[in-house]
């Protein structure tokens, strides 16, 4: 019989994973690397689960996320692209959107691409992104801003507004 504690965190991961996936995938841009991201993260948040702060797994998620990603690219020597993408991710986008999208990511150098995922898709404040990746605010600013000027001259075509 599971404890208390136990039916939480299920209740959590049932909850949260979904989110955690996409969040990986577009860090990584790999669907198989991004489930192994998420797999270690929700390893790492049972194990400290009694000791987190109420409502503050999800943030602790995020942060093994991206480091954990660090490090595996530290022994990689490139990403592997796929066309593939989870299927929780055309729930919100399109496939071909999706898949634009990561291309997109994929083009963008590690941190910006952190900075941008974290601060427009996970929705985090530039502070609890700067706390995430342990950087400082300005570099936080500075990625995001390069990482999105990229990313606008690949997906906006020509011609329009993107203000």
């Amino acid at each position: 019989m599971l404890s208390a504690s136990d039916d939480e965190f299920v209740a959590f991961v049932r909850d949260a994973s979904p989110q955690l996936l996409r969040t990986a995938w577009f860090v990584c841009g790999d669907p198989v690397q991004a489930e192994e991201l998420v797999q270690a993260a929700l390893e790492k948040v049972y194990v400290r689960w009694r000791r987190l702060e109420h409502g503050t797994a999800t943030a602790y998620a995020r942060k093994v996320i991206v480091n954990h990603h660090i490090d595996t690219r530290r022994h990689r020597s490139r990403e592997v692209l796929t066309d593939r993408t989870p299927e929780q991710a055309t729930s919100e986008h399109g496939v071909e959107e999706a898949d634009a999208l990561i291309r997109a990511l994929a083009t963008l150098a590690p941190r910006e691409r952190q900075v941008v995922v974290l601060r427009h898709y996970a929705d985090l404040s530039e502070q609890d992104v700067a706390a995430t990746l342990g950087i400082g605010l300005g570099t936080v600013k500075s990625s995001g801003s390069r990482g999105l000027a990229k990313l606008r001259e690949i997906l906006v075509p020509k011609g329009e507004n993107h203000a």
